[in-house]
């Protein structure tokens, strides 16, 4: 997931290194990323490594990010990811058969209607920028990395506009563009016009 990368190169890009490519990154830190299960567990620890502001020092602070990076790890994720995206990019994904695959699929969409919910209406309530407040976090990185697939199905989260507001600061960070712009942005033009389920 490119933007997953985008935000492993951000917190690694606050000690002030960008690395060319993803392998330079992985040599530079010792780490092989895993899947998403071991996103959270990654970057905390390379924030952690480099001292990156976008995971606070103060205990308060830091437990709110965590609760933050949990709740899309293990809430959001599930539903938004394995429930709606996946099984109509991904032939591996698919159910078998087609009735039980279309009621996953709309089973997942009212799961995720709930949790855009409450993305918009708790965690960036008023008029906050990030997802614990004016600074960014690791918990805006991951959580942006996971809300990102939902542009390779064409989601309009036009009825959710602290989430629209959120997602538009995010990608205004100086690297987003630069990472997403050849693949993930070309994979979603190649998906535009074919008939996705969305929210």
């Amino acid at each position: 997931m490119l933007v997953y990368l985008w935000a492993l190169h951000q917190v690694g890009g606050r000690e002030g290194k960008t690395y060319a490519t993803h392998a330079d990154f992985v040599q530079h830190f010792r780490v092989r990323p895993a899947g998403t299960t071991a996103a959270p567990q990654i970057l905390r620890y390379l924030a952690e490594k480099v001292g990156s502001p976008a995971y606070p020092k103060d205990l308060k602070q830091r437990a709110r990010v965590n609760e933050a990076m949990d709740w899309f790890n293990s809430n959001f994720y599930k539903d938004w990811g394995y429930g709606l995206v996946y099984p109509q990019l991904f032939p591996h994904h698919k159910r078998p058969d087609d009735t039980v695959h279309a009621g996953g699929i709309a089973w997942a969409q009212d799961r995720c209607k709930v949790w855009l919910q409450v993305l918009n209406d708790h965690w960036l309530a008023g008029t906050k920028k990030y997802i614990c407040g004016d600074q960014i976090t690791v918990a805006d990185y991951l959580g942006s990395a996971i809300m990102s697939i939902g542009e390779l199905i064409h989601c309009d989260l036009a009825k959710y506009p602290n989430v629209h507001r959120w997602i538009a600061n995010v990608k205004k960070q100086p690297n987003y563009e630069k990472i997403n712009d050849a693949a993930f942005n070309g994979f979603a033009a190649s998906t535009k016009g074919k008939a996705w389920q969305t929210v």
